[in-house]
């Protein structure tokens, strides 16, 4: 299946560096484009984008702008930009985008946002690789070199939330919240129990890494 597509529109090149390195990481294709003109001559022969991350203050044309382009091709966005004041976060919001991002932000946030966005528009791929692992969300299948993984419903549910962020660092905390749920009364150690089963059961004791006093990471 292919890769989701996501174009970056940001005209501070170490953010954009930033940005796209943890694109490629997380397992998306993306384009990087530095000014608002040169988004509108692009999206004329190619416009193939599942996603938009569009800063506001932009050469010659501001990301305000550009969302009547993004609309005209069904590209939904998400505003990465320094504009904190409530005046923008409304024009942006009202004016069509799906979400709105204030820089600094941290990669993990930006990251479980684009997956709502996608998941909301129906975009978001249905089906992960990780290595000789591959996942079908639909399905709820997990297949390892060929055969068939079972896995219990929490474990499947972990091992997608870690392929989804590998490279990232997720705390304790938000995998219960996430996979568990805020109501979920048990201690963190669950966490710790759960991934210890996916390390056995896949092989992969050298890939979920400890953060120590934080969490875990899968490394790719």
């Amino acid at each position: 299946m292919a890769r989701n597509r996501i174009l970056i529109v940001e005209d501070d090149p170490d953010i954009a560096e930033s940005v796209g390195l943890n694109m490629e990481l997380s397992g998306y294709d993306y384009l990087i484009l530095g000014d608002g003109l040169t988004v509108v001559e692009h999206l004329q022969n190619d416009h193939s984008f599942d996603l938009a991350l569009l800063d506001i203050l932009l050469p010659h044309l501001d990301g305000f702008a550009l969302m009547e382009y993004m609309q005209k091709y069904n590209i939904p966005v998400l505003y990465l930009t320094a504009r904190s004041d409530v005046a923008s976060r409304v024009k942006g919001l009202r004016g069509g985008a799906e979400d709105y991002l204030v820089k600094p932000f941290e990669m993990l946030e930006l990251l479980v946002r684009m997956e709502k966005i996608l998941e909301r528009a129906g975009k978001l791929n249905k089906v992960l690789r990780y290595r000789d692992i591959t996942i079908d969300m639909e399905k709820r299948t997990v297949v390892q070199c060929g055969e068939a993984v079972q896995l219990q419903p929490l474990e499947f549910d972990l091992l997608a939330t870690l392929v989804r962020f590998k490279n990232c660092t997720l705390p304790r905390e938000r995998l219960l919240n996430e996979i568990w749920g805020i109501d979920f009364v048990g201690g963190t150690r669950t966490v710790d129990i759960h991934v210890a089963h996916l390390r056995k059961k896949l092989h992969l004791e050298h890939a979920i890494l400890p953060v120590s006093k934080v969490g875990y990471r899968l490394e790719d």
